[in-house]
């Protein structure tokens, strides 16, 4: 993996964390993947950037009070050192750094209305003011619009996290539409891969789903699977996430299997 970002190609490794279907551990994998990987050893900054600001509001950073966020990076023409100071909230020592949401965002497909390569926003951005990271994650929101565009366009990866349920299994055209319209029009293809959440191993229906995933997806589905644990839900109300309550517990340990298959890939 590339040590750092910098220059107008963002040299770091970017994951973008998406699905157009909500309520599939999307916030949650952001969150505790950027945890995993900074105990890793990785400097690690999360960005926000769906309006509905649940990452901020998990870790305690509530928009509401936070002065310069995601919104007015992405609002704002060329890069300003000072601005990009003032919206990074640091971390504590081993914990990642964040840039948070502002409900504004939703308003960015309209504010950026004529801009020129507004898909390339991030993209430039991170590569005027990440150099002091190895891994930038990008909580994405549900919806496809420029933020969306901006995010897949920065990644280098970009992760779905999939509920193992089969309902879930019908949001991703969704997605998977998003992704071909854009890859028509870049350089490049958007690479990805998917990650199977909230899995029950009690529950037959999530095993055969499980088992439909990696036949339709193969490689391109990560090894490591996500179970449900109520540890999770217990670091969201404690305004942490999973390794400040339950460093041992099954989720921070399929996180930090997670960290370790990107890392390595």
């Amino acid at each position: 993996m590339p040590s750092s970002c910098t220059g107008d190609e963002v040299g770091c490794s970017v994951l973008a964390v998406a699905n157009q279907k909500g309520g599939v551990g999307k916030t949650t994998t952001a969150l505790t993947l950027g945890a995993a990987l900074t105990r890793m050893g990785r400097r690690t900054l999360v960005m926000d950037l769906d309006p509905h600001g649940c990452a901020s509001v998990h870790l305690g950073h509530f928009p509401e009070n936070v002065p310069v966020s995601a919104y007015d990076l992405l609002l704002t023409e060329g890069f300003d050192a000072g601005l990009w100071g003032r919206a990074l909230i640091r971390g504590a020592e081993g914990r990642m750094d964040m840039v948070a949401s502002n409900v504004r965002l939703s308003e960015l497909d309209i504010d950026l209305k004529g801009r020129e390569n507004k898909g390339l926003l991030l993209k430039k951005l991170l590569g005027e003011a990440a150099s002091d990271y190895d891994f930038v994650i990008l909580d994405c929101p549900p919806n496809m619009g420029v933020l969306l565009v901006n995010a897949m366009v920065a990644s280098n990866l970009l992760i779905i996290p999939i509920q193992t349920d089969f309902l879930a299994l019908h949001g991703l055209r969704l997605i998977f539409d998003s992704i071909r319209l854009l890859n028509k029009v870049l350089p490049r293809p958007v690479a990805w891969r998917a990650l199977a959440t909230m899995f029950d191993r009690r529950a037959g229906a999530c095993r055969r789903v499980l088992h439909l995933l990696r036949g339709k997806l193969g490689p391109k589905l990560f090894e490591t699977v996500i179970d449900m644990d109520t540890q999770f839900r217990e670091a969201s109300a404690s305004g942490g996430v999973i390794y400040d309550i339950a460093p041992d517990s099954r989720g921070a340990r399929e996180y930090m299997a997670l960290a370790k298959e990107i890392v390595t890939s």
